[in-house]
């Protein structure tokens, strides 16, 4: 497997948990239909925002924000990497702050690939191929020339912000009545080990915009500011409020960094609270993935 073939499949493994705008679909979703969803009136003459302030908007953030231990989903992907159209479905385990499991299946529930995220390492097996990948986000990151961390894949999944500093000085608040919502800028809080020793991890950026009457995040976006690279995750269909997990059903992701990806999820089935078995194997016989860095 050659260079371009592995940063093919880790974008996929990664970017899978996330949608965007960019791309055109494909495959029309006809589930949930008449699903009951909250809609926003963005009217500018009917646009009733009162001023927040950056605590306020950063408490109401935390507060609305999808709590839960276990997380189990199953949705429908379509993708454009490298400029690379594929559609495929994914199921996705997570244990809270802990393990993610990503599985990605084509056509007939064929399984070809598998994807463990800890907050400290990396493995994947790519069966029709026989080979496995084992690495950390220090090595992803400079491999892919992207910005990851497990906070951030974990909390794009289903509509949450990333870690962040509330601190007053940080936190930049903005009324938008033009498209009637609250916009908040913060710099968020890394957890990403050093990638060269003694040198700081570069400053990030996280700005959310909100939905003005739950305070749920409609768009997520993650700026890089020294290297201009940006990760945007928009999200549409939440559910009302009874749903016992009200987290978005489709979700839009850009990311344009070295490489552009543009990704659309929408979820079929999502459950939470409800244990998941998180392991990976990697047969004896399969060989590592032969790949060198950049």
């Amino acid at each position: 497997m050659n260079k371009k073939q592995l940063h093919i499949y880790l974008l996929a493994c990664f970017f899978i948990l996330f949608s965007f705008n960019a791309c055109k679909t494909k495959r029309k979703s006809q589930k949930n239909k008449n699903q009951n969803v909250a809609v926003i009136d963005t009217t500018n003459d009917r646009c009733k925002l009162d001023f927040k302030n950056s605590k306020a908007l950063s408490k109401y953030i935390k507060e609305n924000e999808l709590t839960y231990n276990w997380m189990y989903a199953k949705a429908n992907v379509e993708s454009v990497i490298d400029g690379k159209e594929e559609s495929f479905d994914i199921k996705v385990r997570i244990r809270k702050d802990s393990a993610m499991l990503v599985s990605i299946q084509y056509l007939l529930g064929i399984e070809v690939a598998k994807v463990l995220i800890t907050r400290d390492s990396v493995k994947m097996v790519v069966y029709p191929k026989k080979q496995y990948f084992r690495g950390d986000f220090n090595y992803i990151n400079e491999l892919l020339h992207a910005d990851l961390d497990f906070d951030l894949l974990q909390a794009v999944l289903f509509g949450n912000s990333a870690e962040f500093h509330d601190d007053d000085d940080k936190l930049k608040p903005v009324t938008d009545r033009q498209n009637c919502r609250y916009l908040l800028s913060t710099e968020r809080k890394r957890r990403l080990r050093k990638i060269n020793q003694g040198q700081e991890p570069k400053k990030s950026l996280q700005v959310m915009t909100l939905d003005p009457e739950s305070f749920k995040i409609l768009r997520n976006e993650f700026i890089d500011i020294e290297t201009n690279r940006t990760f945007t995750a928009s999200y549409e269909k939440y559910p009302a409020k009874t749903d016992s997990v009200y987290a978005p059903r489709h979700v839009n992701i850009d990311i344009v960094a070295e490489k552009k990806v543009s990704l659309k999820i929408d979820y079929v089935r999502v459950e939470k609270n409800v244990p998941q078995k998180i392991s990976i194997n990697i047969p004896t016989k399969y060989e590592p993935i032969p790949v060198k860095k950049p």
